[in-house]
């Protein structure tokens, strides 16, 4: 249930032509991304690398009952072709592999320093030298892949599975007609021309023209005494850092210019911190039953439309990083800055604005849309915007804004667990 505020607020006239340029420059900015977002690569074909190689790792260790379910077809010739098909971005270490792979035994190349504690490329080359292989497997590493592939493969399967009960759920709790009433959903008393400003002005605008300006010198002056990959995960910290000051800060503006008589008992955002229990309770519930609708709206992108590209640069970092303090940054934006960020714009501010103007529904959808469209990425659009949409019911299902930041940030945490897996 959405309930107004006690009074409309009305719009200054230099708002409107205002919110209107930014409108326009958003647009543009977000057009010029998504077409950009098509040059860039996917992550997928570096995950199934990933995932064959851990099956190779673990094979050895994986019991023949398991061997189909774990492994799979003979992981070392699908390996094979998956590099073979993507020889133009092989990095160096994978230039190795497929060399091993694709070898004879007499013509086995040496490994370099830089690879004899590669666990995989060893094993691969006193394979090639002509050494049994479960002489040259190391049971300690290989038990600890079958456990790292058991757990990439189970995990998820999990989780689809008590998702799709939730949803059975709760759409048998529908039709009895026994589902809980929501609460009144009470936003800051802000319009839709201050939204306008908020999300295409601050969000995207001003960050637009901050990052290169301000973010880009600030991370050469401060990264250029770091190697890779410390150097790039600090620039990410910092570049999302300045991308959402903008925002928070015109936020916080439009909220101090609220009468505070009118201010509810809970805030504005309606944040209600507390109970933690309930809070977390709602968070895993929402994120359970919407992992199912996300995994399906992606398989059914791709099998429609292919593979799109543009996958998140985040990703890729993620993927190719070994250091820990690189990954314990990159943590620290997808798991805590950016789901404080976005579901304070998204959730805190905008749900409740479109929600009392236009409906839940049609704000769920809208807001959800806005969230997608803001990562820039046209193969995480469908996924990212049904995404949005479990978020926001969430938001309207709970009442409070803090479970739907716990949701956003168990997402981004399980699939940097998961990224860390492979």
């Amino acid at each position: 249930m959405v309930q107004p505020s006690s009074s409309r607020p009305t719009n200054p006239a230099w708002k409107i032509p205002l919110a209107v340029v930014a409108l326009l420059l958003a647009t543009v900015i977000w057009l010029v991304g998504l077409i950009d977002s098509l040059t860039r690569p996917s992550v997928a074909p570096s995950l199934q690398v990933q995932q064959q190689e851990l099956s190779l790792l673990a094979q050895p260790s994986v019991p023949e009952t398991l061997q189909g379910v774990l492994v799979g077809g003979d992981p070392r010739d699908v390996l094979l072709q998956a590099l073979q098909g993507s020889t133009e971005r092989l990095n160096q270490r994978q230039q190795v592999l497929l060399s091993l792979l694709s070898t004879q035994p007499a013509e086995s190349p040496e490994l370099e320093p830089m690879f004899q504690n590669d666990p995989l490329l060893v094993r691969l080359r006193c394979e090639a030298a002509g050494g049994d292989v479960m002489v040259c497997n190391d049971p300690r590493v290989s038990r600890a892949a079958a456990l790292r592939l058991g757990l990439s493969i189970a995990f998820p399967l999990l989780s689809v599975i008590g998702g799709c009960v939730l949803l059975l759920r709760q759409g048998w709790l529908f039709v009895l007609k026994r589902q809980s009433p929501w609460p009144p959903l009470r936003g800051p008393a802000l319009t839709l021309v201050d939204m306008v400003l908020l999300v295409a002005g601050g969000f995207v605008v001003i960050s637009a023209v901050g990052v290169p300006v301000v973010a880009v010198p600030l991370v050469q002056s401060l990264t250029s005494s770091l190697a890779s990959p410390r150097r790039e995960a600090l620039g990410v910290v910092i570049q999302y850092g300045v991308m959402a000051l903008p925002g928070v800060l015109i936020l916080r503006r439009q909220l101090r210019a609220l009468p505070t008589d009118q201010r509810p008992a809970d805030g504005w955002l309606q944040w209600q911190w507390q109970p933690v229990r309930s809070a977390m309770g709602s968070a895993v519930a929402g994120w359970l039953m919407v992992t199912p609708v996300v995994m399906l709206t992606g398989w059914l992108l791709v099998k429609l439309v292919g593979d799109p590209g543009g996958s998140n640069p985040l990703l890729e970092l993620v993927l190719g990083s070994r250091d820990p303090l690189a990954l314990a940054l990159l943590a620290f934006t997808a798991v805590v800055l950016a789901p404080l960020f976005e579901e304070l714009i998204f959730r805190g501010a905008l749900l409740p604005v479109l929600a009392t103007r236009l409906g839940a529904l049609p704000a769920v959808v809208l807001s959800a849309l806005l969230f997608g469209l803001a990562h820039i990425s046209i193969g995480e659009l469908a996924p990212l915007t049904v995404l949005g949409m479990g978020l926001a019911l969430v938001r309207l299902s709970s009442g409070r804004l803090f479970p739907c930041v716990l949701m956003h940030a168990l997402w981004n945490a399980i699939t940097f667990v998961n990224l860390l897996l492979l």
